[in-house]
């Protein structure tokens, strides 16, 4: 049973499309996704910096555009329904995943995530905001902290990992009264994504968003607000439409990454693959996931490993049975 995950904001590296360019077809693929979204990601992926990188409005469509691309790559021609048995994308992965289940096309998705970015961007900048993760400590307790501080648990990781998200004055507040057995790391990021700081990007996205061409999911797609996977429409995998609000009510919502990885466990996966820029995923695997064998596209040097997993794993490509 073969799990796609593609990662979020963060994951982002200077150069990290550099080697993708070198194979055959990925410039026009970029091209295309770089017209769709409004940005240069080929500039952006190839010699922008790291703070360049690290605005919100280039990150999140450079993310999503790199995930997709080392999907094609991978199945190099391959139907993602006649392959992948379920996915889940992490925050703006998400957006990228609802590519992968059917749901947008590749433009599509880098379309749509340039409005969710700039709409994010244009939020954090108007009020001072931050992010924090806190790792370790009992969840309880973790939870408690957080709350006592005044800030909202934006993404529950699973794996001892929380990210606490609102005021700097809270964030300051959490930094020097821990949790026991914590530590709580400032995270370089612009403003607390998933909290009610992002209302007015909520408002602008979801405007948008739900006006936005979509087709109901041809897979099992799994939502981050409770880990669950779409039922009903055309494809007996959810409706286009639920999708769609879905991703704009993420925009204030936390990611519930553990209810997520407690799902892909229960519906029994065996592999998980971690598109482009993988690593993130894959490590919160190795300890939420315990017996999944699990691989990271960082590069096209990992294609093969890729493609090994999928021909070891994927029931969907094996018996063409629906999931």
């Amino acid at each position: 049973m073969l799990a796609v995950v593609c990662p979020g904001q963060g994951s982002q590296t200077p150069g990290m499309l550099s080697p993708w360019l070198e194979l055959p077809g990925i410039a026009d693929l970029l091209a295309a996704a770089s017209d769709a979204a409004g940005t240069d990601l080929v500039a952006h992926g190839t010699t922008s910096d790291a703070d360049t990188i690290r605005d919100t409005a280039v990150a999140q469509p450079l993310i999503v555009a790199s995930s997709l691309l080392a999907l094609r790559v991978v199945l190099d021609g391959q139907d993602a329904a006649d392959v992948v048995d379920v996915t889940a994308g992490h925050s703006v992965g998400e957006v990228a995943a609802a590519a992968v289940a059917g749901v947008l096309s590749d433009d599509g998705a880098a379309g749509l995530v340039s409005h969710r970015a700039r709409a994010m961007a244009r939020a954090a900048a108007s009020a001072p905001s931050g992010m924090s993760a806190v790792v370790g400590g009992e969840p309880e307790e973790v939870l408690a902290a957080i709350e006592a501080a005044g800030l909202w648990p934006a993404n529950v990781n699973g794996g001892g990992q929380v990210v606490a998200a609102g005021s700097l004055e809270g964030l300051a507040k959490l930094g020097e009264n821990p949790p026991a057995r914590a530590r709580v790391i400032p995270l370089q990021v612009a403003g607390a994504f998933h909290t009610p700081f992002m209302a007015s990007a909520r408002e602008v996205f979801e405007a948008v968003a739900l006006g936005w061409a979509a087709n109901d999911p041809r897979l099992p797609l799994l939502a981050d607000l409770d880990g669950t996977a779409y039922a009903g429409g055309e494809h007996g995998h959810g409706r286009a439409a639920d999708v769609l609000a879905n991703l704009a009510g993420q925009v204030t919502a936390p990611v519930r990454w553990d209810l997520c990885m407690e799902t892909l466990a229960a519906r029994g996966v065996t592999g998980l693959l971690e598109l482009a820029p993988g690593g993130v995923l894959t490590g919160l695997a190795k300890r939420g996931l315990k017996g999944v064998e699990a691989v990271a596209v960082k590069s096209p040097e990992d294609i093969d490993a890729a493609r090994d997993l999928i021909s070891r794993h994927s029931a969907a490509r094996t018996t063409g049975a629906e999931q």
